[in-house]
């Protein structure tokens, strides 16, 4: 894991992404961990040389490295769109948390606050109940800090990075 330069983000931006750099470091078996808004935009990464890799490949018409944020996040996306659709048609209240269990990983998807996801990609050996535990708390966490403001102010963070790395 790669640390994101902090120094121009605010205060509430530095501690959520130690949230979640703290988050990957203690947990056994955390892989991958992104924060996707609802419009399915990148807002934090575990991996942010992964994330530059990514769009390095998406210019050059190839694709990038596998597993990385930039795919957790499109993925996180869409499992977070389907879900609420499907609870839409079933009437049955907001979506809290889905889970997909696979023969090599898991990936866990978690609500946070106004349409906001937190995605994990696990290791198969990973125990999913302290997982789900530890994102809970994150997302007890961050989900008041998770302003319209701290989002957008997350995005030009990572629009500045890719900008700066190109040139």
């Amino acid at each position: 894991m790669t640390a994101p330069t902090t120094f121009d983000l605010s205060s509430e931006a530095r501690n959520l992404q130690w949230l979640l750099n703290n988050l990957v470091e203690e947990v056994p078996g955390i892989q991958s961990v992104a924060v996707v808004s609802s419009d399915g935009l990148l807002l934090l990464s575990s991996d942010k040389a992964q994330v530059e890799q990514a769009r390095e490949a998406r210019e050059k018409n190839q694709n990038g490295p596998r597993g990385s944020a930039a795919d957790l996040a499109t993925i996180v996306s869409g499992i977070g769109s389907l879900t609420i659709g499907a609870a839409k048609l079933m009437d049955n209240g907001a979506v809290k948390h889905t889970m997909v269990a696979m023969d090599e990983g898991c990936l866990l998807v978690m609500s946070i606050s106004d349409g906001s996801l937190l995605g994990v990609h696990g290791s198969a050996d990973c125990d999913m109940s302290v997982v789900a535990y530890h994102l809970a708390l994150f997302v007890g966490r961050a989900g008041h800090v998770l302003t319209p403001e701290l989002r957008d102010e997350l995005r030009k963070s990572l629009e500045t990075e890719t900008a700066g790395s190109t040139r």
